[in-house]
């Protein structure tokens, strides 16, 4: 099938990539020209295990290629409508103006029977009024949301848990449902559910499931503070907890808290689309979410403060992690960085490292020291601030080998993800997020 993909971002470029590999001639267009001309050389514009494989692959077939025109899509039979929908400046609802000028673009090349796959996160009812917009052109607007992970963004497009369309009621609706099925069959012979719904419920199921993602860590970390206040293991609560299978292991990792370019977001768009529709109240828990999370930087800053007597001015402090989370190199909201910073405004000297995002957080925090291998992070600290849980920092640090190289053993785990008992038994003031 001919498709084409109108925005080459991170959710963009992965499901461009992702459909010309399994066999879809695919184009993708953006506006940035230097986006466009990366993509077009097989070199991805961010850090994305299996992504560059993916795009090289894609381009040597000759079903994958990228352009600047969107006269370009003209043509296609589906249309994936992937552009960003950031925060509007000065408040908490999405930003829709990007998807309004692509459709806007896109509308003169559009034919009877085409389709129009919105895949960007939108607040409930867009859909509806972006149908009427693009009625005259004959073609049907869906909406299929995604659910990517970045670091498994790859895997997520080619073997999704489950895939979603809205679409509009009638014919045409249940026609576009059967070309997307078509589009996804692979994954549907895979075994992947195919759900079929109103456009209404599309839109909603991503900001529902980012909303319950968002509360669930949250909720962790609101128990960590219990935990540290009665004495109590936030990470053996969170066992206990998990082994009920009505509430599951999964996303109860007690830390700093979530961050990145989708979930801080998406939630509070969520929380002031809920409020146009007058019903705020019944996501109000939302903003409490939202508190507990940023609390959670908070603390781990205090840790450091705490750990070194109150005089941290003048101290050398190892960050480990600038991404929002490992096998990405994405620092939108990072927990990483904002830590990293606080403590610099403190008056510390803090030296961040990070396998894939040190270039990014160099361009937006210059003020900070860097260090591009851990060991060198760590060489004279007084301290070690785990932020990101990155496996050479989790799994193949060494404590006995990093004692070696800094100058006291104080380390804060701030995402409880290092065995603490090892890091006790080697002579470290371990210190992690609601631990004993």
């Amino acid at each position: 099938m001919r498709m084409s993909v109108i925005g080459c971002g991170y959710l963009g470029a992965v499901h461009a990539a992702a459909m010309a590999s399994i066999g879809h001639d695919v184009i993708g267009i953006d506006v940035d020209d230097r986006k466009v001309a990366a993509l077009s050389d097989g070199t991805a514009p961010f850090f994305e295990p299996q992504l560059v494989e993916l795009l090289r692959q894609g381009l040597e077939s000759g079903r994958l290629r990228f352009s600047n025109s969107m006269a370009d899509a003209r043509g296609a039979r589906v249309h994936f409508v992937a552009v960003g929908t950031p925060q509007v400046t000065g408040g908490h609802a999405a930003d829709l103006r990007f998807v309004d000028a692509a459709i806007r673009e896109l509308l003169p090349h559009l034919g009877d029977g085409d389709v129009v796959a919105g895949k960007s996160t939108v607040p409930v009812g867009t859909a509806a009024r972006l149908s009427e917009i693009i009625a005259p052109s004959g073609a049907t607007l869906v909406w299929n949301p995604e659910f990517l992970r970045e670091g498994w963004a790859v895997h997520d497009t080619l073997t999704p848990d489950r895939i979603v369309v809205g679409v509009p009621a009638g014919p045409d609706g249940a026609a576009a449902a059967d070309v997307l099925a078509e589009v996804y069959a692979p994954a549907i012979a895979g075994g992947t559910p195919y759900l079929v719904t109103d456009l209404a419920t599309a839109e909603l199921v991503k900001g529902a499931a980012n909303a319950f993602l968002a509360t669930k860590i949250s909720f962790i970390n609101a128990m960590a503070e219990i935990a540290e206040a009665s004495g109590a293991d936030v990470a053996l609560l969170a066992d206990a907890l998990g082994y009920d299978s009505r509430i599951g292991r999964r996303y109860l990792g007690s830390g700093i808290g979530f961050g990145g370019g989708c979930l801080p977001k998406d939630i509070r768009a969520f929380a002031a689309r809920a409020e146009e529709l007058g019903r705020g109240e019944a996501v109000g828990f939302l903003r409490e979410v939202d508190k507990i999370n940023l609390r959670r930087r908070d603390r781990a800053v205090q840790l450091v403060i705490d750990a070194l007597g109150g005089m941290v001015f003048g101290r050398r402090i190892a960050v480990l992690g600038a991404a929002f989370k490992p096998f990405s190199d994405d620092i939108r909201d990072s927990p990483a960085l904002e830590v990293a910073v606080r403590l610099r405004g403190l008056g510390a000297d803090v030296v961040v490292t990070d396998p894939a995002a040190i270039d990014n957080a160099r361009r937006m925090h210059p003020q900070l020291g860097y260090a591009q291998g851990r060991d060198e992070a760590l060489q004279d600290a007084d301290a070690v601030v785990v932020v990101t849980e990155w496996d050479e920092y989790r799994r193949e640090m060494s404590p006995v080998h990093a004692a070696g190289l800094v100058r006291r053993q104080i380390i804060i785990d701030g995402r409880n993800c290092l065995d603490s008992a090892a890091w006790r038994a080697a002579g470290w003031d371990y210190r992690g997020m609601g631990r004993r």
